[in-house]
């Protein structure tokens, strides 16, 4: 299955070791990630060569290519919100996931069309994922 995976990049790194987590055990479940790169420690470096506007228009591009989104919404990310809103727009189903005692944005709890589920450990994690990608 083809999934685009967001997470904050410009909002914050804060869970950058979670980012990479989810990454990985996508991928060990024989998923593409299409947006693998947002769990890469020096993404910074990478995107530095790229205008907004291709940013913009490759993660379009891969969400509308995907079968699936999930999101890490711990830290408030705009551009998080932004692509949960275009993938739900286009009809994919969207998976939010959030570390347990977070506050997280009610724009994202109260959207009937995305599916959220707080974790309070990596394992609790992997079966949230694992039920969403079933």
């Amino acid at each position: 299955m083809k999934l685009f995976f967001s997470a904050s990049i410009r909002g914050g790194r804060q869970l950058i070791t979670t980012y990479e987590y989810i990454v990985g055990f996508l991928r060990s479940q024989d998923h593409t990630v299409l947006s693998e790169h947002v769990a890469m420690q020096n993404l910074d470096k990478a995107e530095a060569t790229m205008t907004e506007q291709k940013i913009f228009q490759k993660d379009i591009n891969w969400i509308e290519e995907s079968d699936r989104m999930i999101a890490e919404v711990t830290v408030p990310s705009i551009g998080v919100g932004y692509e949960i809103c275009h993938a739900v727009f286009n009809g994919k189903p969207v998976l939010c996931v959030y570390k347990e005692d977070t506050k997280t944005s009610a724009m994202v709890l109260g959207n009937k069309d995305v599916t959220t589920k707080s974790y309070l450990n990596l394992k609790e994690l992997e079966n949230i994922l694992k039920e969403f990608l079933a």
